[in-house]
């Protein structure tokens, strides 16, 4: 009989906030994780722009930004692989593990001053979240499964504990990246992964059985044609891009296509494989489609979301007087904003989800979430408009923008893994996860070809109508909120 990740000593010792001492462990992992991944994501943007003699790679505006989205879509769509793996090959704990190395192994490719070996690290990072991700939300979803409260208090924990690094890395990578060099900037967050790795392999003793084995072990049979499958896809695709290459025709365009049609299509198709599963009971495949509309609604959010890695890193470069005490801030430190915000309205929000969260269903939370990632748009259209002309403007902008964002994302992000988790069919814990992300990866694939056309319509305008999109779709949640949320029960 298989070993499901709910399975943990009950007399494990408690933890910081009373969590069990597996949570700590997984907490200081996803921190470090994260100081890896918002490391370099603080710089990666102001890499591919800069010219070569400042040792970037002098990549357009906005092809830059289309990339960057591409990256982070991909590194949310390899959630999907990830969690079928968790679920159905190595388990939980043993794909967390997988995960961490492969990412800690590309952030040091990335330290190599190659392009080819800057392209092949990010594809090892993008690979490695996806292992490691969804595996960690599926143990962390075993905390208090009748208490919807305390649940979600215990996501905001472990939603603040990943922002303690990602608080530090821009300092740390970007003050290495922009004053120093690039590379050291990545080599900087392979390191942090490093101590990621030796922190996990030492707290494995607090498990107990959590997350040892999958919870639905393939079978040989049901393994042989995903291989073949796997195998025949690769192939192609390999096969597709060489071609591509030795015709001399090869684009970043083409690949960037690719990928959009993939973020496209594959979460419609596999969701739909989902609900086709005849094991599924019939309250399970009516919460699954009920879930649907919260996933889209979060695939709005998304997409603007990320472009603080991208338009608005740049904006901060370019366009914002970052002039403090006679001292420049760099671009990069201004991503520490958002998780410094998260640091301190975390626990707000966690105080107020256990004593109001009962009250509140998951749809309006998702509503206001929106309502502020809207408004943060609305905010840089004023931004925007104030630096028309080459003028800077103050920091005080981007200060609102981030605080306005982390209040959305609080608002819809620990709520939604937490409903995730309760209504996730069984068998399917990792991959629902997987699901989540996969859904991000849509929105964020999408923001990055949105973003492309702020190169062409004036800036302010763009932002506006961003903002005014978001909001619009938070008003149609709010309007649907009560039969969204009946599906859900």
């Amino acid at each position: 009989m298989s070993t499901s990740v709910e399975a943990v000593r009950p007399e494990e010792p408690k933890w910081l906030f009373g969590q069990p001492r597996w949570f700590g462990t997984l907490f200081m992992v996803d921190m470090w994780e994260r100081f890896s991944f918002y490391g370099m994501r603080a710089i990666l943007i102001l890499y591919l722009v800069a010219p070569a003699e400042r040792g970037g790679l002098g990549v357009p505006i906005g092809t830059a930004a289309a990339l960057f989205g591409l990256y982070m879509s991909t590194v949310f769509l390899a959630a999907l692989p990830g969690g079928w793996i968790s679920d159905r090959l190595l388990g939980p704990r043993r794909t967390v593990l997988a995960g961490a190395l492969t990412i800690a192994a590309g952030h040091y490719a990335m330290a190599v001053p190659s392009v080819p070996s800057v392209y092949v690290g990010l594809t090892l990072v993008a690979a490695g979240t996806g292992l490691l991700k969804p595996s960690m939300g599926a143990m962390v979803s075993h905390l208090y499964p009748h208490d919807t409260g305390r649940r979600d208090a215990a996501w905001s924990v472990f939603y603040m504990s990943i922002q303690v690094s990602a608080l530090l890395a821009p300092l740390v990578t970007g003050f290495l990246g922009e004053r120093v060099n690039w590379h050291l900037g990545f080599a900087a967050a392979g390191v942090g992964m490093t101590f990621g790795v030796v922190q996990y392999v030492l707290g494995l003793r607090h498990f107990g059985d959590l997350g040892a084995r999958p919870p639905r072990p393939v079978t040989p049979a049901e393994l042989r044609p995903v291989l073949v499958r796997t195998g025949v896809i690769g192939g192609a695709l390999t096969v597709l891009l060489a071609a591509d290459v030795l015709a001399g025709a090869f684009t970043v365009e083409h690949l960037l296509a690719l990928v959009g049609l993939t973020v496209v299509v594959v979460p419609v198709v596999y969701y739909r494989s989902i609900l086709r599963d005849r094991g599924l009971l019939p309250e399970e495949r009516r919460r699954v489609k009920a879930f649907l509309w919260l996933l889209l609604a979060s695939a709005v959010f998304w997409m603007p979301y990320d472009q603080g890695g991208s338009l608005l890193n740049l904006f901060a470069e370019r366009s914002t007087d970052r002039v403090v005490f006679d001292f420049e801030l760099p671009a990069s430190w201004l991503q520490s904003l958002h998780p410094g915000f998260i640091l301190l309205l975390a626990p707000l929000f966690a105080w107020f989800w256990v004593r109001k969260g009962q009250h509140l269903g998951t749809s309006v939370k998702f509503a206001v979430g929106l309502f502020m990632m809207g408004a943060s748009f609305v905010v840089m259209a004023f931004a925007a408009l104030g630096a028309e002309g080459g003028a800077k403007v103050s920091l005080t902008f981007l200060v609102v923008v981030y605080l306005l964002q982390v209040a959305g994302e609080l608002a819809l992000a620990p709520p939604g893994l937490s409903a995730l988790s309760r209504t996730a069919p069984r068998a399917y814990v990792s991959q629902m996860m997987g699901v989540w992300w996969l859904f991000a990866a849509l929105g964020v694939g999408l923001g990055g070809q949105v973003a492309r056309i702020s190169t062409i319509v004036p800036q302010p305008l763009y932002f506006a109508a961003i903002g005014g999109l978001v909001l619009a779709v938070g008003a149609a949640v709010t309007l649907g909120a009560r039969r969204i949320d009946r599906g859900l029960r």
